[in-house]
């Protein structure tokens, strides 16, 4: 998968080195030049200088190509505009912004503004975020404590009861998307194929939750 990166901090550099490494193509943005410096002389990626929202630099780093894009540069504005502009001009699946002021976080939500507040937001957890394709966070309320996490249902889960997938990995099922309709499941629903749901967790259950998703042979009785 081609992933572009905007902003070649620390936080940026890393994640492109880490997804280079694991197989992934990868574009850096920043308009600083020197920052690339960051990415280490075996880095064979795009070094694109430029604006992250700016379309013309992102098309230069190939995003009418991306499967991810993640915008974490030091400006929460910045950050926002570009991911908005990869997921509604360019139709990125995986974006993830990065927000520095949490009390902010909430209205880029309402805004339908994919946004993840800092607090703790670690190299792995931004990796894991853009490259899931079963579990991804969809809202985080300012604290940073509490998330709303869109699953999508696997094969294991098929034809299993709501109330299991909720026992194996401690979340709590807020709706269901069935036929593209919105709907409120009960502990009894049967999962089915095309399913997702959205569940509330806490942050310290997250990875709790990914791995019930993706292997949900551990969450059989």
């Amino acid at each position: 998968m081609h992933v572009v990166v905007m902003g070649c901090g620390r936080v940026g550099s890393a994640i492109a080195r880490r997804l280079e490494q694991i197989g992934h193509s990868v574009a850096v943005i920043d308009q600083d030049p020197e920052a690339f410096r960051r990415l280490g002389p075996d880095f064979g990626g795009r070094q694109v200088t430029g604006l992250g929202f700016d379309r013309q630099t992102l098309l230069d780093a190939g995003i009418d190509s991306a499967g991810a894009f993640a915008a974490v540069s030091s400006g929460d504005n910045s950050n926002i505009i570009s991911a908005r502009v990869a997921r509604e001009t360019f139709g990125v699946q995986h974006v993830v912004a990065r927000i520095y002021d949490s009390k902010r976080a909430e209205v880029f939500e309402r805004m339908g503004i994919p946004s993840v507040a800092t607090v703790p937001w670690t190299v792995n957890r931004l990796l894991r975020e853009l490259l899931s394709v079963k579990v991804s966070e969809i809202w985080r309320e300012p604290t940073g404590r509490v998330l709303l996490m869109r699953v999508t249902v696997t094969d294991g889960w098929v034809g299993r009861k709501l109330a299991e997938l909720e026992a194996a990995s401690g979340a709590r099922a807020a709706w269901l998307v069935r036929f593209g309709e919105a709907q409120l499941p009960t502990s009894s629903t049967v999962l089915q194929d095309g399913d997702q749901l959205v569940v509330a967790a806490t942050d310290e259950i997250s990875d709790r939750v990914h791995h019930t998703v993706e292997h949900p042979e551990g969450g059989r009785a």
